[in-house]
């Protein structure tokens, strides 16, 4: 390729007085336009007065930055028949008597393109000349559109000093290769890299000559083929993927395998991260509860794989339950079944990372700075999650990589399907388990609890220990805690029927001791129709169940217990008693009656239940486990429920676990005078209106304005229905809780029942219209008569925790 001239030099000279030259003024318009001018470019003095001097651009974009500072370099200009012409350019500042600055353009050194320079010139692929010396002395309008308009005044300099290549030292050699061969290399692939991003280009060099002077130099041309590159990679990594992973039936291994594909080839640190769903075959039952912190359990580790030894950037080993925050990427993938591209990671104050200490530093210490989390879907469900991390590798992560890692994972997702559906009765027995344990259980503002279950079967996995926490009517809360002879399925499916059953009898505000006679009477004739029948056996063979009610309001407890152990007391002082109930017979036996027995609790006293499995091992007695447990959380006072929970579950030396175990503390709060009101009256009409209106001031006093029109409907419908039908004296109660609570209580021992009132019907319609107002309502019995409630939801933003 010939026709190239070099570009002239910073001393070039011409003559001003035949010059081509230009005056440009306010607005980038002509002012002043030689003969030569027009000679050069056709254009006469009257058509271009006036005109904007961009118009004498081959292109709009090489004419920015034209003015507003001098300078000079080579560009290229349009002739009026529409040629192109090469020249150099230079402006300089004409400033005005009146602080206004024109311009001075002055052509250097044009020629006329040859169609070989306007060929080049037009490419769309950025093209440049470089002399013998490897400095450039010509570029075409798209590597100046590709780089910007201050390439121009790169002309003339080095290789290194015009930093197109981030490797000029490789690119040097093949320049050189080039010019002493005369051979041309085609389509050498270079990748370009920044912090920020990563560009594969094809470069072609092939030799030219000078048209003036003849010495050799070389031509370059960049493509972009980033996009080709990507495709290549992607197809070179879905076929190792394909015969890498699916080789077994194995969840972990499969896990394992794509863990194994994704790094390095897309990250460099991986972790395949399983939910709970996703039937880990014989792989441990994570120990479910939260952490102090907060974090759950929400996944098991199935793979992980790291560009370093000994992948020190996980926390957990693999099989290891993997906990989270709630907030978190990995909860909200989970939950959404989106992915999440995080590509600057987030390590800031305010951020998920708050809430997982041990996480924040393993990043920062890593150097972990961009995030991919994955979700793995296979037939409609989220099997769990493949956490991409990129630490040496510099490019964050992009909506590329997202689509490439989601197709890979796809694939591998129908490998982990077909794993988990062949563990399908294990998985199965896993999944009824948690399905029947309370997921997010809470006291309300009455308790602060939390729990821990241990499975003694680690394969297995599947027990009948379980617990419940319940939420009754006037701010009360319920503790249950029970155990299922037995392990496997059918133990698990026997402790959901029995928590079931719990629940409904709990809806009907029944005393601890009612509740258990219902239960051994259920029991008791499941077990007759599994005998009638000749079936296989499927009824409950045993069990034991503690039922505890606590009320926030007078701070005592009612407790009853069915065989099952007796709960410790931890007072806010450190003292630690069991409580004396009585012990009463195992569920099932049928016919058995129970025992209340009520006390009255201090403030900040903490109630620990437990399945027998924490008290009785294989070598000793229960007598000696209560004792170990009673020593292990004395004399500790201040303690956190969680540091409790520890001293309980860790009287159990490891080795020696031989049933499952449930831990659950709750420690108590109460209602304060501010938070309740009380009213006596007797069952007098004339009283009603009375109390009514105090209770409307009451519900002003604790800012519930907007509640007062159905409060106020609601007290004197249950005020008007104890006055007609119930004895007195009659108390009525409000409670500002999580809801507003309203009681009111009489000595009538009749059952209240909701009926319809039919159209010609003079009364009933009382209690609908708190049916309708309400967001629940009933009743419950009381050792003097009966208590009709209702509640309404407090308006937004007017909950409060004072004193609770």
């Amino acid at each position: 390729m010939s026709g190239f001239d070099a570009a002239p030099g910073a001393g070039s000279a011409y003559d001003n007085a035949g010059a081509a030259l230009a005056v440009v003024g306010r607005g980038g318009v002509v002012t002043r336009w030689t003969d030569a001018a027009r000679r050069l470019l056709g254009h006469r003095a009257e058509e271009m007065l006036g005109q904007p001097a961009e118009r004498l651009a081959a292109s709009p974009t090489d004419a920015a930055g034209w003015f507003g500072r001098e300078w000079s370099g080579r560009t290229i200009l349009r002739r009026r028949d529409g040629r192109t012409v090469h020249a150099g350019l230079r402006v300089t500042a004409l400033p005005g008597p009146d602080g206004t600055v024109d311009w001075l353009v002055s052509v250097l050194g044009a020629a006329e393109s040859t169609p070989a320079v306007w060929v080049a010139e037009n490419s769309p692929f950025p093209t440049a000349v470089w002399d013998s010396e490897l400095r450039m002395v010509w570029l075409n309008a798209a590597l100046a559109r590709a780089y910007g308009p201050s390439w121009t005044e790169r002309l003339g300099r080095s290789l290194e000093e015009s930093p197109l290549y981030a490797d000029t030292e490789q690119v040097r050699a093949l320049f050189q290769q080039v010019l002493e061969s005369g051979v041309a290399v085609i389509d050498r692939e270079l990748d370009q890299r920044d912090r920020r991003w990563r560009r594969t280009y094809a470069l072609s060099v092939f030799p030219v000559e000078n048209a003036r002077d003849g010495k050799p130099g070389v031509c370059s041309t960049n493509v972009d083929v980033t996009s080709s590159r990507r495709a290549r990679e992607r197809v070179t990594l879905l076929s190792r993927a394909g015969t890498r992973i699916g080789t077994t039936l194995d969840v972990m291994q499969t896990a394992q395998d794509l863990a194994d594909v994704l790094v390095p080839a897309m990250a460099d640190y991986v972790t395949v991260d399983l939910a709970d769903a996703a039937e880990l075959g014989d792989e441990p039952l994570a120990r479910l509860g939260t952490t102090g912190s907060g974090a759950v359990p929400a996944f098991h580790r199935g793979g992980m794989a790291s560009i370093r030894e000994g992948i020190p950037e996980s926390i957990w080993a693999r099989g290891d339950p993997v906990y989270v925050p709630p907030h978190s990427p990995f909860m909200e993938v989970l939950a959404t079944g989106r992915s999440h591209l995080e590509p600057v990671l987030d390590t800031s104050p305010g951020s998920w990372l708050d809430h997982d200490a041990g996480r924040r530093e393993k990043i920062i210490s890593l150097g972990m700075h961009s995030l991919l989390v994955i979700p793995i879907h296979a037939r409609g469900e989220i099997l769990g999650v493949a956490v991409l991390v990129r630490t040496e590798n510099l490019v964050p992560f992009d909506e590329n990589d997202r689509m490439v890692a989601e197709e890979l994972v796809s694939r591998a997702a129908l490998s982990l399907d077909n794993a988990r559906r062949y563990t399908r009765e294990h998985t199965a027995a896993l999944a009824l388990q948690r399905d029947l344990l309370p997921r997010n259980p809470s006291g309300g503002n009455a308790l602060d609890v939390v729990w821990r279950y241990l499975p003694s079967d680690r394969r297995g996995g599947v027990g009948g220990d379980w617990f419940d926490v319940i939420e009754l009517s006037g701010a009360r809360v319920a503790l249950v805690v029970g155990d299922v002879v037995g392990h496997g399925i059918s133990a698990a499916a026997g402790m959901g029927r029995i928590r079931a059953a719990t629940l409904t009898l709990a809806a009907l505000d029944l005393p601890p001791a009612e509740v258990l006679a219902h239960l051994d009477d259920l029991l008791a004739r499941l077990a007759a129709e599994d005998f009638e029948s000749k079936a296989m056996p499927t009824a409950i063979t045993g069990a034991t169940c503690l039922y505890i009610v606590y009320d926030p309001v007078s701070r005592r407890c009612c407790a009853a217990r069915a065989g099952h152990p007796p709960p410790a007391l931890v007072e806010a002082s450190g003292a630690v008693t069991l409580l004396d109930i009585p012990a009463g017979a195992p569920l099932g036996v049928g016919r058995q009656t129970y025992e209340n027995v009520e006390q009255e609790l201090s403030e900040g006293s903490t109630f620990v239940l437990y399945t027998d499995g924490l008290v009785e091992t294989r070598d000793h007695d229960i007598d000696f486990g209560l004792e170990r447990l009673r020593g292990a959380l004395t004399q500790r006072p201040g303690a956190s429920l969680e540091d409790l929970r520890s001293a309980a579950v860790g009287t159990v030396p490891a080795g020696e676990q031989a049933d499952d175990v449930v831990v659950l503390l709750a420690r108590t709060r109460s209602l304060g005078p501010d938070q309740v009101m009380e009213w006596e009256l007797d069952a007098d009409p004339a009283a009603v209106g009375g109390v009514r209106a105090t209770a409307v001031r009451a519900l002003a006093e604790w800012g519930l304005e907007r509640l007062v029109p159905a409060a106020e409907q609601i007290i004197g419908e249950l005020l008007a229905n104890a006055v007609l039908h119930a004895a007195g004296p009659l108390r009525m109660r409000l409670i500002r809780d999580q809801v507003l609570v309203c009681e009111v209580f009489d000595s009538s021992l009749n059952v209240l029942r909701t009926v319809s009132a039919g159209p010609g019907d003079e009364g009933g319609r009382g209690l609908a219209i708190v049916a309708a107002l309400a967001s629940r309502h009933g009743s419950r019995g009381t050792p003097t008569g009966k208590c009709v409630w209702a509640e309404l939801p407090l308006p937004p933003g007017s909950a409060t925790d004072d004193g609770m």
